[in-house]
């Protein structure tokens, strides 16, 4: 029986209820046109699924067209046949099947599925073709010709007879009563001046020979700027074929235009003669005219709009130098009594006395005020580096000497200050033995002075405390950490990415910067074992210095090709800003501890100073402005400014030269 399909959207409304009396008809399952939009609650009971279907029944029209308005990929059936019976839609095949079924059959990759009757066609030979011309962009028939010659349907020869046989009108031989009046219409308003006619320019009768041809008016095409070829230079008194005779050279001196560069010689020289039929013709006429028809079509010119800018609006706005006082600026006093290069200064918590360390091999502390040597150390080999304990109440000094490093009492202070040191300053004989394994570094009682020595395996290029002054760390060139009241050493980072140079505690927190000749490495210590923070990179050749700001979020880092470089760790691992300063290396970078100023020193005998301005408030940048160029040292082998250090409380800046004098710069 043939079938025909039929919307489920359009399903006529139910049929009456039979009277009450009348048992209802059961219908089959396959037959129930609703089954799938039932109610779930009737699966319990039978019972209660029929008085449900009966309630069903009994709604209005309207419940009855949104039930059937579901949609067709909801039902298990595409429509209905002729007799009303569900035509079922085929089972769909898993992927499995389907590639069963395409290895059983050779022809299944000629099938495709017709979603909208629900079922398989193999495609013929024909349309395999048309689609694969579809495809290709390609008429589908391939009989059509898209590109068939035009077919002219006008014949275009002339004929003998015309189309017509009637004679011409008389309205054609008699003048045109409208066109009359359109006439006198335009005269009345060309009298009136309601239109009028652009009078032709009239052209100049002289012009000048060597003037500009930017402003005629028939080079202006289209409303384009037109670009005139640059001018020659226009013929001197030199260039007349009889100048006088001054302008002539000499023999001599046309010898002398030879040994001179293509660039400083003259392209033309003098001739005289008697007339101008005498001139000869130019030499490299036909190679001047081709160099310049080359210069035109090779070189097109172009107009570039250029902008009357003052160049001093375009730096930036900073302040002014007075506004930024004080900040050292003249040299007040000089520590004389080295007799080698000064290689490094330490000024005391309080300001009161300063240390340094040359290469003579002493030791010197100085009164700040007066400039008066107090104490000398005699050590017999090069002084390093030398660094005061921040303790206010305890006079340390640490001094690195080749190998070992040495912890001095200075016998500054009072009675009680003296006791505390001695008592940090004493090592027990046991503690001094030799154990089993080598240990790190071994802490010994100093033969000629009142001292501890920390003997290391290779030398020691910087010392530096902590703020709470019980640590202290070496660079040698492994990273050490000692601890001087339990005499312990230990190293937490065993495995290095880079040769250190320097290394720094942070001002407040338990936090290593840690400077390679690349990069400097920041380490977290609170833990047991040093976590890794942030890589700060410079970009520069190599790192020479590294100093923390006071409030520990900026650091500034010296190079050796006189670059410095501020970082910014809240904002990036990148630079904030590159100070190309120095023409030499930079020795040494220092933060003051309360002022806003930082500074550097290089071996060019000079030491910049700088005004650095960090502010609270996160979205506004530091603020960085060069102040002052202090110079005074003398240079020694090649060297000039060693170190510099800020006065803890002051204004003022430390210099060591190799000069071996030590400066004090005031405000």
């Amino acid at each position: 029986m043939a079938k025909k399909r039929v919307e489920t959207k359009k399903t006529p409304p139910l049929p009456p209820l039979p009277p009450p009396s009348t048992p209802p008809q059961e219908m089959p399952e396959e037959e129930i046109p609703g089954e799938e939009a039932g109610d779930g609650s009737g699966e319990e009971d039978g019972e209660g699924s029929e008085g449900g279907a009966e309630e069903e029944r009994g709604e209005s029209d309207a419940g009855v067209a949104e039930e059937s308005d579901s949609s067709e990929d909801e039902e298990e059936h595409i429509g209905y046949d002729i007799a009303g019976k569900k035509i079922r839609k085929q089972a769909k095949r898993d992927k499995i099947d389907s590639f069963l079924a395409g290895v059983d059959d050779s022809k299944n990759w000629r099938k495709i599925y017709d979603e909208y009757n629900d079922e398989e066609i193999e495609l013929t030979k024909e349309e395999r073709r048309l689609i694969g011309r579809i495809l290709k962009g390609k008429t589908p028939h391939a009989d059509v010709d898209p590109y068939a010659p035009y077919v002219d349907w006008f014949e275009w020869e002339e004929k003998g007879m015309p189309l017509s046989g009637a004679p011409e009108p008389k309205r054609r031989f008699i003048p045109s009563k409208w066109e009359h009046k359109k006439v006198v219409k335009y005269v009345r308003a060309i009298r009136k001046g309601l239109i009028k006619f652009e009078k032709q320019k009239e052209k100049p009768r002289f012009y000048m020979l060597w003037g500009d041809d930017s402003s005629s008016a028939e080079n202006t095409r289209h409303g384009l700027s037109y670009i005139p070829a640059p001018k020659p230079k226009l013929p001197g008194h030199d260039e007349s074929y009889n100048p006088s005779v001054e302008y002539i050279p000499t023999q001599e001196e046309i010898n002398s235009y030879q040994l001179m560069y293509d660039e400083d010689r003259p392209k033309f020289i003098p001739r005289r003669f008697e007339s101008l039929r005498n001139v000869p013709a130019y030499e490299s006429a036909i190679r001047d005219a081709f160099e310049r028809s080359l210069d035109l079509y090779l070189c097109p010119r172009t107009r570039k709009k250029r902008i009357n800018i003052d160049p001093e609006s375009l730096k930036p706005k900073l302040p002014s130098r007075k506004d930024l006082k004080p900040y050292p600026s003249l040299c007040y006093l000089e520590y004389k009594g080295h007799r080698g290069s000064v290689k490094s200064i330490s000024v005391q918590i309080t300001g009161q006395w300063i240390a340094s360390g040359s290469t003579d091999g002493t030791v010197r502390v100085w009164d700040v005020e007066t400039g008066r040597c107090l104490k000398v150390w005699e050590f017999g080999e090069s002084i390093q580096h030398v660094a005061w304990n921040p303790l206010p109440d305890l006079p340390l000094l640490a001094v690195s000497v080749g190998q070992d490093v040495v912890l001095l009492d200075t016998g500054l202070g009072n009675a009680e200050e003296q006791f505390r040191a001695k008592e940090l300053l004493h090592v027990e004989e046991d503690d001094a033995g030799q154990c089993d394994t080598k240990p790190l570094v071994r802490w010994l009682r100093h033969d000629k002075l009142d001292a501890i020595r920390l003997e290391h395996s290779k030398a020691v290029s910087s010392v530096e405390w902590h703020f709470k002054g019980d640590y202290f760390i070496t660079v040698a060139p492994t990273i050490l950490i000692h601890r001087l009241s339990k005499k312990l050493t230990f190293n937490p980072l065993k495995k290095l990415h880079g040769l250190p140079v320097s290394s720094v505690f942070h001002p407040s927190r338990r936090i290593l910067f840690i400077a390679t000749k690349k990069n400097v490495r920041v380490y977290d210590l609170s833990m047991e074992k040093p976590k890794f923070m942030k890589k700060l990179e410079p970009s520069i050749r190599e790192i020479s210095s590294v100093a923390v700001h006071p409030g520990g979020d900026n650091v500034i880092v010296g190079s050796k090709e006189g670059k410095l470089c501020w970082f910014d760790m809240d904002l990036s691992s990148k630079p904030y800003k590159t100070l190309r300063a120095h023409p030499k290396d930079i020795t040494n970078v220092a933060f003051h501890r309360s002022y806003p100023l930082f500074a550097s020193s290089s071996d060019d005998c000079t030491a910049y100073v700088f005004h650095g301005m960090v502010y609270s408030d996160l979205n506004q940048n530091p603020l960085i402005v060069p102040l002052e160029i202090l110079r005074g040292h003398a240079s020694s082998n090649g060297r000039g400014i060693l170190d510099c250090k800020f006065h803890p409380r002051q204004p003022w800046l430390f210099t060591a030269g190799a000069d071996s004098v030590i400066k004090l710069y005031c405000h």
